[in-house]
């Protein structure tokens, strides 16, 4: 296969090939050696994975689904951590955390990419570390989403655009490649995507730089064997399946007058993995969205569809020959490209098997598509479009007549009792939508959006004004939609299941507000609440079958896997890893790992046990330096032993993330500038052109204010009596969103006072341009009120009577005194030692002097560590005047963890040595405990809580060599026995030396 289509590369093209390779600095010089491809174990096409699950998407399909079933709603309370690696601890350690990776797993090892961008191989059952490669002497290529496996070498990527082969045992280097073209030409940066193996051949995404590129590399050596650009050369033509015949750069418009070629510079980025269909011999690539001649949001120097932006494509997996393309989005303006691994699947539709693909991910809706045509095989609709015509778009795009999540933002009234409110909810003064007295948003055509009308055409039955909906067309101002560059799906891979025949598609809610010139590609709305969740759709039709917002985003690199025992793993960027029912969305299990999860969860069997693995390292998108970072490779089985540091299985609860999206620029002491904030003007002093109005989103002086509460804020309108030479000449608003606590509309000159009177952030944006945003924040100072708190009872008993985190219950009863006067208004919380994540009670009693709370032990276990621990609680009331103050009091307790403590100690009584075992019950329940070793053991039974039991031992000898004593403890605890095992280790007696 791959010998045919070296022989056919012509004489130039290997002497550019060799030239390559030798630039390359690598021990691969040659074409490849010929030899037979030997597939990583356990590789499946669409079959569902086993033991393995030796590629990123768990089988080439990207399916994430594992026909492992050990682990069942039945038994889900037992499963618990049996294992944590640290792997940037790993020699040759560093201090790196962060990382996007997915691991894969081949005959029980575990291969993963290090926070650093190396990589490192662990042993699947210990967690002990094979052996780690951190680059050589290449570097590390940073950010990295996965390695793969095949013919006895792990495939990577390194500093310099490298690809490299590691040997799977030793991770010596194999081979590493500065891939080229035949006729050695650039084919962009790879720097990012994981590697995917199959029957001899590397494919890798080349996604840094100006024109992206799918380059398939024998692994052998590395040589070069095909590559497909994701923007056409001029007059390249394309012969599909259908027998078309197309030139895909006439979608381009023609090159401009300074000899640009806009197809040449497209961007068009495949930032994800593909998928590959052994059977039909197919490999599958998305590429992302059109970005040359002027920006991403700017389309009119590039007229037409602009192929292959924004469009999945189907090549011969062995030669690279287009097969078909299916385009999503027609001259994307909007960075809403629909990269993400494709999915994979052989379904029933109407009766009929059909073989899809799955394609779609910002956008919010996926198109399921036959993959042997690039047809839809679900109906699609293409919708008429509101047009600019400065963009030169096109008056439909396609749309799945089922869609996943709305297609159009919510403009809902602005509420303090409707916080956060709907999920799509949108910012006001986007869009002309400005609020009436009442907080209603409102449609004002005479708002900033009005410059654009003489551009825009609206397709019959429309509002007539552009609702924020899917692809509104912008130009110089900003105008907002859903989902966004950052939303929907983005990259995060999707599953689907053998069993439910649903899809799982993760995502997050971040709608932006396009415009030229935007960087990032748009900005998301500032003081959005930035959310997500998971949903899953019938493969079949189509149809949403269930929905579950978790509240955090989970559509950068949260991806789920299902198993055949119909569970779904998922991991948040809040450090949770959830077990979730595959067949209702419900959540039956989660875990705290103690750091972000920006990974999908793998799950394989090893020695008859399955377990499952999650790599918690942090990232940082779209929370930014909020995301608590790590470098955590966690494992799973039913029974696991595994404790942290503090004694508890879990890791500490991770920082509160920045749920909203944050202002620009740092908390100012409202003190420092008078409490006073400045409208449309970028800086304090400058008295210039550039500062005067300005629309920039730091145009509000300064940005994040920070006062106590009781404070007056002066908002002013700058005019000639602030700044002489360059006043403000427009009105300008300050809308509070989204409780509505203040709107007003000041000329130059004018200004506004407002008093807060209680704790909160307040963000506000401006009616001229909503760019512009700012936030006050209020604060609080605590009180400390010594001696006010108490806990009932002061020992605090954390201990599990199996040893498991699953079976942590009861409630930690907190008793707080107010003072004479005081009454209880909101916001109590406990705040233990190890988390800054303050924990909410279950239940809150207030009475006329005190108030009660009650905090499930559950959510304490892993903030605390054992032994006296101070816990402090703070309250927010009101004073005898009415006015918000926050009490604080700290009072001490005693925790304890373990509920079974065991020792082992040899004595000699006359010319024996005897070996006195002990255990302690702490349990809340009797437990009956059996002493076993080598010598012998006894068994008591109905050992009381906090009771002390031992057995002394005869060991018939004079001498002994260490050795352990087993201790097993079992107890009846609702109905359910539960079983704990400890070992004692014991030293030689009598001691050398």
């Amino acid at each position: 296969m791959r010998r045919s289509f070296r022989t056919g590369l012509g004489i130039a093209g290997v002497s550019a090939l060799a030239l390559s390779l030798a630039v390359a600095a690598s021990p691969a010089t040659a074409l490849g050696t010929g030899s037979e491809p030997v597939p990583p174990a356990g590789l499946t096409g669409l079959e569902p994975t086993g033991a393995d699950m030796p590629t990123v998407g768990g089988n080439l399909g990207n399916q994430h689904y594992s026909g492992l079933t050990q682990i069942a709603k039945e038994n889900l309370a037992q499963l618990a951590p049996t294992w944590r690696t640290h792997v940037s601890a790993v020699e040759p350690a560093s201090d790196d955390t962060g990382q996007q990776t997915t691991p894969i797993v081949v005959e029980g090892v575990i291969y993963l990419d290090t926070p650093s961008g190396g990589v490192i191989a662990v042993d699947g059952a210990s967690g002990d570390a094979i052996w780690k490669w951190e680059g050589g002497s290449y570097g590390l290529s940073g950010t990295r989403r996965g390695v793969s496996a095949g013919d006895g070498m792990i495939f990577t990527l390194a500093g310099g655009s490298r690809v490299v082969a590691l040997d799977q045992e030793t991770g010596d280097e194999v081979w590493a490649v500065q891939a080229r073209g035949p006729e050695g030409e650039s084919l962009g940066g790879f720097g990012k995507v994981a590697t995917v193996y199959n029957d001899g051949i590397v494919y890798g995404h080349a996604a840094d730089g100006n024109r992206g590129a799918v380059v398939a590399l024998d692994a052998d050596d590395g040589a070069y064997l095909w590559h497909f650009f994701g923007g056409p050369q001029r007059g390249e033509e394309f012969t599909g399946v259908d027998g078309v015949t197309f030139d895909a750069s006439e979608t381009w418009g023609p090159v401009l007058d300074n000899g640009t070629d806009c197809a040449l510079v497209a961007g068009a980025a495949p930032w994800m993995h593909g998928a590959v269909d052994p059977e039909l011999n197919m490999y599958y690539m998305t590429f992302g969205n059109a970005r040359s001649c002027t920006s991403s949001q700017n389309g009119s120097l590039r007229p037409g569809d602009n192929l292959f932006s924004s469009t999945m494509v189907a090549v011969d997996a062995a030669t690279g020959d287009y097969k078909w393309h299916y385009q999503s989005i027609r001259h994307d303006v909007w960075d809403m490209d629909n990269v993400h691994p494709p999915t994979l699947a052989d379904i029933e539709v109407d009766g009929v098997e059909r073989k899809v693909a799955f394609y779609g991910s910002k956008s919010g809706h996926q198109f399921v598509l036959d993959r042997t045509n690039g047809q839809p095989v679900l109906p699609v609709i293409d919708k008429p479009m509101i047009t600019d015509s400065r963009q030169v778009q096109p008056d439909t795009q396609p749309f799945p007549a089922e869609r996943l999540l709305p297609d159009c933002v919510v403009w809902e009234k602005l509420d303090a009792d409707n916080i956060p409110g709907n999920p799509w909810r949108a910012v006001p003064n986007y869009n002309g939508y400005q609020p009436d007295a009442e907080g209603n948003l409102v449609f004002n055509p005479d708002s900033y959006v009005a410059v654009d009308e003489p551009y825009l055409t609206y397709p019959e039955g429309s509002s007539g004004h552009r609702e924020g909906c899917m692809y509104d067309p912008q130009w110089d101002v900003p105008i907002l939609s859903t989902t966004s560059q950052n939303g929907g799906g983005d990259w995060s891979n999707n599953s689907y299941s053998h069993s439910t025949n649903l899809v799982y598609f993760p995502y997050g809610t971040n709608p932006v507000a396009h415009w030229n010139g935007a960087s990032a590609n748009g900005q998301r709305a500032i003081g959005q609440y930035q959310t997500g969740g998971i949903l899953a759709y019938n493969a079949s039709t189509g149809a949403v079958a269930w929905e579950n917002h978790l509240g955090t985003d989970m559509s950068h690199g949260q991806g789920p896997l299902t198993t055949a025992s119909d569970l779904l793993f998922v991991g948040q960027i809040d450090g949770r890893l959830l077990t979730m029912d595959a067949a209702s969305g419900d959540v039956l299990w989660d875990f705290q790992t103690g750091s972000g999860i920006a990974s999908a969860p793998i799950t394989y069997e090893v020695d008859g046990e399955q377990y499952v693995a999650v790599f918690a390292a942090g990232a940082t998108n779209p929370y930014g330096g909020s995301v608590t970072q790590g470098d955590s490779l966690w494992a799973f089985k039913l029974g696991g032993t595994y404790t942290t540091e503090s004694g508890s299985q879990e890791g500490p609860d991770t920082a509160p993330l920045s749920i909203r999206r944050p202002v620009s620029g740092g908390a100012v002491a409202g003190e420092t500038v008078q409490n006073t904030v400045l409208l449309a003007r970028s800086s304090r002093t400058a008295d210039t052109a550039a500062a005067q109005d300005s629309v920039s989103a730091n145009a509000v002086q300064p940005t994040h204010l920070r006062v106590p509460v009781g404070a007056t804020v002066t908002f002013r309108n700058p005019g000639a009596e602030t700044f002489p030479n360059f006043p403000n000449l427009k009105p300008h608003c300050a809308t509070q969103y989204f409780e509505g606590e203040f709107n007003v509309k000041l000329q130059p000159g004018e200004t506004y006072e407002h008093t807060f009177d209680r704790a909160g952030e307040y963000f506000f944006n401006d009616c001229t341009d909503p760019r512009p945003t700012g936030k006050i924040e209020v604060y609080l100072d605590p009180q400390d009120t010594a001696g006010a708190l108490t806990f009932r009872p002061d020992v605090l008993d954390l201990s599990s009577p199996s040893g498991l985190f699953t079976d942590v219950t009861g409630k930690l009863t907190a008793h707080f005194e107010l003072p004479a006067g005081y009454t209880y208004e909101s916001g109590a919380v406990l705040i233990a030692p190890l988390s800054t994540t303050p924990i909410e009670p279950s239940r809150v009693t207030a009475n006329r002097n005190r108030l009660i709370l009650q905090f499930e032990k559950a959510d304490i276990d892993n903030n605390v560590p054992s032994g006296e621990v101070a816990l402090t609680v703070r309250a927010n009331v009101l004073g005898a005047t009415g006015v918000q103050e926050q009490l604080s009091s700290t009072a001490t307790v005693t925790v304890i963890k373990d509920t079974l403590n065991v020792s082992a100690t040899p004595r000699l009584l006359g010319s024996k040595v005897f070996l006195s075992v002990s255990a302690t019950n702490n349990a809340s329940v009797p437990a009956d405990i059996v002493i076993s070793t080598q010598f012998g053991g006894k068994t008591f039974t109905a050992v009381a809580p906090g009771e002390t039991v031992t057995a002394s031992i005869n060991t018939r000898g004079s001498s002994i060599t260490p050795g352990e004593a087993t201790i097993t403890a079992t107890t009846v605890v609702v109905g359910e026995t539960q079983t704990r095992t400890k070992t004692a280790p014991f030293g030689a007696f009598p001691a050398s030396g």
